[in-house]
């Protein structure tokens, strides 16, 4: 065993095109990092809403060890099922008791120590469920006498939002990843405790789109602001992603970066 945890998280995929992105270019992620233990936010897979059985196996058998999820898990009725009976599918901790699932998961190999995966959801602009600190502390209360290595998911709109659990949590847990907004942020960074950061991961899936949505939908929707059938769109896949390494015995997170690839253009492209 060496002495870190290397670890890649999927930022959330999104439809078929998220799914066929994992395909096409994980293992060229795994070729360059030699990851431990990926995990990916699966909220998005099943045509941009939810997650069902299909898809879940998809992921699985590309490589992905483990699926975080949020607001959107509850968009497919299939979903549930699933929920109740995957292992490695978990939903936001902080939803009320009675929901099917689970909010967080442990895992572990013949290689490595036991890691956790928890998954918290925000308040501001999304559902009033319960409180995600209250929670957080819960579910530490039961996660750290069984490992020092925790990864939270935080499905949340607002940075300031997330940027405060993850200093609430700073040193208490090995990384805080941001997901839900489908835009990837500049802040990866190791925190002052040993926690590694990024306010949101970002989008795997068509980036010729908004958000992964088709673009003509999406006019239709800010011009005329009445609802039209979510569509995603299928051009341009790309993973965006973070790799961190944690270390052992400690559980701190000692690097961390983000990419999205293939990368975006920074130049116009001749017409």
């Amino acid at each position: 065993m060496n002495n870190l945890i290397k670890t890649l998280f999927i930022g959330d995929v999104v439809g078929s095109t998220g799914i066929e992105a994992v395909k096409q270019f994980l293992p060229i992620l795994v070729e360059k990092y030699k990851p431990d233990f990926i995990l990916a936010n699966g909220e998005n897979a099943a045509a941009g809403k939810g997650i069902t059985e299909a898809e879940a196996d998809l992921l699985f058998s590309y490589g992905i060890n483990a699926l975080t999820s949020g607001n959107h898990i509850w968009e497919n009725w299939k979903g549930k099922e699933l929920l109740a009976n995957c292992p490695n599918l978990i939903r936001p901790f902080n939803y009320p008791s009675g929901n099917l699932g689970k909010g967080f998961l442990f895992f572990e190999n013949e290689r490595l120590p036991q890691i956790a995966v928890l998954n918290l959801q925000g308040r501001t602009y999304m559902q009033t469920i319960d409180c995600p600190f209250k929670a957080a502390d819960y579910a530490l209360s039961l996660i750290v006498p069984k490992t020092s290595y925790i990864i939270v998911d935080f499905h949340a709109e607002t940075t300031a939002e997330k940027i405060a659990l993850a200093n609430y949590l700073d040193g208490r847990v090995s990384a805080v990843i941001g997901t839900h907004t489908h835009v990837q942020t500049a802040d990866a960074q190791i925190m002052q405790k040993g926690t590694a950061y990024i306010s949101d991961v970002g989008m795997t899936g068509p980036y010729d789109s908004v958000v992964g949505l088709r673009k003509d939908i999406a006019y239709k929707r800010f011009t005329l602001q009445t609802p039209f059938k979510y569509q995603v769109a299928t051009q341009e896949p790309r993973i965006a992603y973070v790799y961190f390494e944690m270390e052992i015995p400690s559980g701190k997170s000692n690097y961390i970066e983000s990419q999205i690839f293939p990368e975006l253009s920074r130049k116009r492209l001749i017409e």
